[in-house]
C-alpha cells in the first residue's frame, strides 16, 4: 500500500525532502550481507510505499508540497531534481506569495478555506496514482503559522475526504527557549485540532534532536539541515520495509495500518515518540561494533527512564513492583520517574537478529494495567541493514514521554491567555476566546489521561 506524504510549511517541506533522500540513499546503498532476492523485495516494497515510476525511470515521490511562500518549495523541487536519484512531481505543489506571519489563525481560518479546493485537488490526484492507498503522512511544525494552522485545516480536510484512510501527523515540537512569541498558542491550537482528526501524532522535539546533533553526531555548528537529517534518519528507520510477523516471508504491505493497530489501541491516546540506537557520525561507523543484547538493554532503559538518546540515561530508574502504587509522572523523586507505556514497537534492522531475546519489553510492569502485555508489545525485523548501520534498533512508543513538555506548553499558553496577551492577533482572523478555551479543555483531558496511566 502506498503512503501520500503532505509537506506543510517551511519546516514540513525541508524535512520531507530529507526523508525522501534518506529512503532513496538507503535503498541504493550496498548491503552485501543480504541476498539479491532480499534486496529486490526490499527495494520494491519501499518503491510501492513512497515513490511512483515515470517514463524517465527516476522515482517520483508520492508527495504534495504546500507553503504560502514560494522560496522553500522552489528550492526543494530543484535540489531533489538535481540529485538524479529521485524527484518530486512538478505539478504536485501549491504555493502563494504571502506567508501566514506565524499566525495560526491566519493559516487555519484564511489560507485554509481560501485554498482548500486547489490543495485537495492535488492530494486527490496523488491518491489516484496509488494502486492501493494506505493513508497520509503529514509533516509540519507546531510553532509557525502555515505548517501549524494550515496543517491543522488540511488534516481535517483529509479526514473528511478520506474517512477510512489512516492519517499520521508528524509534528515538530518547538524549542523550549522560544522560536516565536506566540508558539505556545500555535502549539495549543494545533495539537487540540489534530487530536480530533488524526489517527496518531508522531512527535519530534527540536531540543532533543539538537542535543543528538551536538552530543552523538559531534556537530559543532548545527544547522537546520543537520537537525532535519537526524529526524529523517529516525523516520526512515520506522518506515522502511520490515517483516511484521515472526518468520514472515513478505514485507508488510500496510505500514500505516500496522503502526496504528500496534500502537494506538484507544483514541484517547495518540501521542507517539521515537528513539533510535545507535546514532553516530558516519566516519565513526567502521570503528564501532554493537551487540544486540547491548542495544536492547540500552533501548529498554531509554524507554523506562524517558531518555531520548543513549547518552546520559538514568540507570537508577526501575519499573514499579506490580501491586505497588505507581508514582505519578510529576513525582519529584528522580529515580522513581518511571515512564509508563500503553504500547511499544521495537524495529530491528541488521544481521543476526533472529534469536534476539526481547522478553524485557514484555514485562507487564512496563505497561498500563488495562492492556494485556502480549498485545502491548510488538517487534518488526529485517536482516537488511539501514543506512550504513550494521545493526540498528528503533523504538516507537505510546507512553507518558510527552507529559512534561505538553504540560509546559499548556501552562505557558494559559498564562498568556489569562492576561489576554496577543489574543487580538487571533480574533481578527475569526478564532475567538471560546476556541482557545475548547483547546485548553481538550489538552487538559489528554494530560489527565496520560498522567493516570
Amino acid at each position: 500500500m502506498s503512503i501520500v506524504t503532505v509537506q506543510l510549511g517551511q519546516c514540513g517541506n525541508q524535512i520531507g525532502h530529507e526523508v525522501f533522500n534518506a529512503l532513496c540513499s538507503d535503498v541504493h546503498g550496498t548491503h552485501g550481507l543480504c541476498s539479491k532476492k532480499e534486496n529486490e523485495s526490499y527495494h520494491d516494497a519501499c518503491k510501492e510505499r513512497f515513490f511512483s515510476e515515470e517514463e524517465s525511470e527516476v522515482p517520483v515521490a508520492r508527495a504534495v508540497l504546500v507553503d504560502m511562500e514560494p522560496k522553500v518549495i522552489s528550492q526543494t523541487l530543484s535540489i531533489a531534481a538535481r540529485s538524479g536519484c529521485w524527484k518530486y512531481d512538478d505539478r504536485s505543489h501549491f504555493c502563494q506569495k504571502q506567508g501566514s506571519g506565524n499566525n495560526w489563525a491566519n493559516g487555519y481560518s484564511v489560507h485554509g478555506p481560501r485554498h482548500k479546493e486547489a490543495i485537495m485537488n492535488l492530494v486527490q490526484k496523488e491518491a489516484e496514482k496509488c494502486d492501493r492507498l494506505g493513508g497520509f503522512f503529514t509533516i509540519m511544525s507546531m510553532a509557525g503559522g502555515t505548517g501549524s494552522g494550515l496543517g491543522a485545516f488540511v488534516t481535517q480536510c483529509l479526514r473528511d475526504a478520506f474517512p477510512t484512510s489512516f492519517i499520521l501527523n508528524h509534528v515538530i515540537w518547538p524549542y523550549g527557549t522560544g522560536e516565536v512569541i506566540v508558539q505556545n498558542y500555535n502549539s495549543l491550537l494545533t495539537l487540540s485540532h489534530l487530536y480530533q482528526s488524526s489517527d496518531a501524532l508522531l512527535v519530534h522535539e527540536n531540543d532533543v534532536i539538537h542535543k543528538i546533533c551536538a552530543q552523538l553526531m559531534k556537530i559543532k555548528q548545527i544547522s537546520f539541515r543537520d537537525v532535519n537529517q537526524v529526524i529523517a534518519h529516525q523516520l526512515g528507520s520506522v518506515f522502511q520495509p520490515t517483516y511484521t510477523a515472526e518468520g514472515g516471508l513478505h514485507y508488510s504491505r500496510n505500514p500505516l495500518g500496522d503502526l496504528m493497530e500496534t500502537l494506538v489501541p484507544h483514541p484517547e491516546f495518540k501521542m507517539l515518540g521515537l528513539r533510535n540506537i545507535p546514532q553516530m557520525p558516519e566516519n565513526s561507523l567502521p570503528y564501532s561494533t554493537f551487540s544486540w543484547p547491548g542495544l536492547i538493554k540500552h533501548l529498554r532503559q531509554m524507554l523506562i527512564a524517558n531518555a531520548k538518546m543513549e547518552e546520559g540515561i538514568d540507570w537508577q530508574v526501575r519499573p514499579p513492583q506490580l501491586g505497588s502504587s505507581i508514582p505519578s509522572s510529576h513525582s519529584t523523586n528522580k529515580p522513581l520517574h518511571f515512564n509508563t507505556s500503553i504500547a511499544n514497537l521495537v524495529i530491528l534492522r541488521g544481521k543476526d537478529m533472529h534469536n534476539i531475546d526481547l522478553g524485557s519489553f514484555r514485562d507487564p510492569s512496563l505497561y498500563t494495567s488495562w492492556l494485556n502485555p502480549q498485545d502491548a508489545f510488538n517487534a518488526w525485523k529485517t536482516p537488511r541493514a539501514f543506512n550504513k548501520y550494521e545493526k540498528s534498533a528503533a523504538l516507537v512508543s505510546n507512553s507518558q514521554f510527552l507529559l512534561k513538555p505538553l504540560d509546559n506548553v499548556v501552562g505557558k499558553a494559559w498564562n498568556m491567555f489569562a492576561s489576554k496577551a496577543y489574543i487580538h492577533q487571533y480574533t481578527k482572523f475569526g478564532i475567538e476566546e471560546e476556541d482557545f478555551l475548547d483547546s485548553f479543555t481538550a489538552l487538559e483531558q489528554v494530560i489527565s489521561s496520560y498522567t493516570i496511566l
